[in-house]
């Protein structure tokens, strides 16, 4: 034996076997090796009385200290196996499993990509009630009373005060006008209710992106111009438009509004049915009744608006072939929008 020096080396032999060790059998072997009665620090203390009486006295009280020092390394690291419940060969140190993250709804992103569109272009956003009143929904926007979309077929109504679950979010166009100061350009986006048939291309629930515009001089090239403009931010370049005459109760002329289909690139497919056009929205010119209910001077002041579906926009963009999909939450769907 040559004293301290020795200890030196059984001391770094020993901490590289705890910091090894991935288990607590590895531990308890390497106890047994360097404290057990037979171990090698009680060993170092046998064999004290064979060297020089001058070293005995430092050697032994060496050894001793070792002992305790590796004593409560390996009950350490046992502790540490113990409050993690590690296995053999898991390394508690290693990062854990991290969570899957959440994603944002693939109508909420066509949301979120039509308002950055048309807030690009100055609209400012605005939003309204899901239970508007039948004034709001209906009366403001010159439906007369016997008007289809009044019937039960079509509306949610809302027991008491003639209460209604708004069936599109043009009501929110009727109250910006009765307060606002004009010029105003303004979208509406929100989620609105039809008492429809459920299959794979209607719900009773959908969202729409309203839009509006009412100053001096406003024509219908400037709502062409708009909607060119957005249909090629949010689609892409290369785009036509097609407008055909239509009619909504508050838009005088009325228009739907086809793009090219950006699939076959208007050649025809299945997509757009062979015919080479996608329906995407309606528009018009803000009918001078409409004006006239929110006390605005309709041979002043013109204005035009649009309405867009989202799921319809959002199965066109995605290729989605049931509009069921986006209420289901089914996961496996979700995911691929991650």
């Amino acid at each position: 034996m040559s004293g301290i020096r020795d200890l030196d080396a059984i001391k770094a032999e020993a901490m590289a076997s705890i910091a090894s060790a991935t288990s607590n059998d590895d531990l308890n072997n390497i106890q047994i090796k360097y404290l057990g009665r037979k171990g090698v620090i009680t060993s170092v203390l046998k064999s004290l009385k064979d060297l020089p009486i001058d070293q005995r006295k430092a050697t032994g009280a060496a050894a001793n200290k070792l002992k305790v020092y590796l004593d409560q390394e390996i009950k350490q690291a046992q502790q540490k196996f113990k409050v993690f419940g590690v296995k053999a060969g898991i390394d508690p140190t290693l990062p854990g499993i991290a969570s899957r993250l959440g994603a944002i709804h693939p109508i909420t992103q066509v949301i979120d990509d039509m308002c950055r569109a048309f807030h690009g272009m100055g609209f400012a956003i605005e939003r309204g009630p899901e239970v508007e009143t039948d004034y709001y929904n209906f009366e403001a926007l010159n439906f007369p009373p016997d008007h289809p979309a009044r019937d039960m077929q079509d509306t949610f109504y809302v027991e008491g005060d003639n209460l209604v679950l708004r069936t599109h979010t043009t009501p929110v166009q009727a109250r910006v006008l009765e307060n606002c100061k004009l010029p105003v350009k303004v979208i509406t986006p929100g989620k609105t209710y039809r008492n429809e048939e459920i299959s794979t291309r209607a719900y009773c629930v959908f969202h729409q992106v309203d839009g509006f515009l009412v100053d001096e001089g406003v024509t219908m090239a400037d709502l062409k111009g708009v909607l060119v403009a957005f249909c090629r931010d949010f689609f892409g370049e290369g785009l036509s438009l097609r407008f055909r005459p239509s009619y909504f109760p508050f838009t005088e002329p009325s228009v739907e509004v086809d793009i090219s289909c950006f699939l076959c690139g208007g050649k025809g497919c299945q997509l757009c049915k062979y015919a080479g056009w996608l329906e995407i929205l309606g528009a018009g010119m803000i009918d001078p009744n409409v004006l006239k209910m929110a006390k605005i001077d309709p041979e002043k002041y013109s204005g035009y608006a649009f309405g867009i579906g989202v799921e319809r926009v959002a199965m066109l963009k995605y290729g989605i072939n049931d509009i069921r999909l986006f209420y289901e939450n089914d996961i496996r769907f979700i995911r691929q929008f991650m």
